[in-house]
Protein backbone atom coordinates (compact mmCIF):
# COMPACT_ATOMS: atom_id res chain seq x y z
CA UNK A 1 0.00 0.00 0.00
CA UNK A 2 2.63 2.53 0.77
CA UNK A 3 4.39 1.62 -2.30
CA UNK A 4 1.87 2.74 -4.68
CA UNK A 5 1.13 6.12 -2.69
CA UNK A 6 5.00 6.54 -3.40
CA UNK A 7 4.52 5.81 -6.87
CA UNK A 8 1.44 7.94 -7.00
CA UNK A 9 3.55 10.65 -5.72
CA UNK A 10 6.51 10.38 -7.55
CA UNK A 11 4.05 10.49 -10.67
CA UNK A 12 2.76 14.16 -9.14
CA UNK A 13 5.74 15.30 -9.21
CA UNK A 14 6.85 14.20 -12.35
CA UNK A 15 4.19 16.26 -13.68
CA UNK A 16 5.04 19.32 -11.89
CA UNK A 17 8.72 19.06 -12.73
CA UNK A 18 7.63 18.55 -16.60
CA UNK A 19 5.36 21.68 -15.90
CA UNK A 20 8.09 23.77 -14.77
CA UNK A 21 10.43 22.52 -17.42
CA UNK A 22 7.52 23.40 -20.07
CA UNK A 23 7.10 26.78 -18.83
CA UNK A 24 11.24 27.39 -18.31
CA UNK A 25 11.20 26.88 -22.15
CA UNK A 26 8.50 28.83 -23.33
CA UNK A 27 9.93 31.90 -21.30
CA UNK A 28 13.11 31.19 -22.61
CA UNK A 29 11.38 31.54 -26.26
CA UNK A 30 9.14 34.06 -25.22
CA UNK A 31 10.61 36.43 -22.73
CA UNK A 32 8.35 39.15 -23.30
CA UNK A 33 5.06 36.74 -22.29
CA UNK A 34 6.67 35.96 -19.01
CA UNK A 35 4.02 36.99 -16.42
CA UNK A 36 1.59 35.37 -18.41
CA UNK A 37 3.65 31.90 -19.30
CA UNK A 38 3.85 31.89 -15.54
CA UNK A 39 0.24 32.08 -14.80
CA UNK A 40 -0.49 29.56 -17.38
CA UNK A 41 2.24 26.86 -15.95
CA UNK A 42 1.06 27.92 -11.93
CA UNK A 43 -2.42 26.99 -13.17
CA UNK A 44 -0.83 23.54 -14.80
CA UNK A 45 0.55 22.72 -11.57
CA UNK A 46 -2.32 23.24 -9.86
CA UNK A 47 -4.36 20.86 -12.36
CA UNK A 48 -1.66 18.45 -11.91
CA UNK A 49 -1.87 18.44 -8.27
CA UNK A 50 -5.97 17.96 -7.98
CA UNK A 51 -5.68 15.64 -10.75
CA UNK A 52 -3.73 13.24 -8.60
CA UNK A 53 -5.16 13.90 -5.26
CA UNK A 54 -7.77 10.83 -6.62
CA UNK A 55 -5.33 8.03 -7.07
CA UNK A 56 -3.13 8.67 -4.23
CA UNK A 57 -5.81 8.62 -1.98
CA UNK A 58 -7.35 5.51 -3.96
CA UNK A 59 -4.12 4.16 -3.62
CA UNK A 60 -3.78 4.84 0.65
CA UNK A 61 -7.47 3.23 0.90
CA UNK A 62 -6.21 0.69 -0.86
CA UNK A 63 -8.66 0.37 -3.86
CA UNK A 64 -7.44 -1.77 -6.74
CA UNK A 65 -6.98 0.09 -10.17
Amino acid sequence: MVFRVLIELFYVLLGLGAAIVIGLTAEWAYPIGAKNIWLVTYAAMVAVVLMGVRPIVRAARGIPR
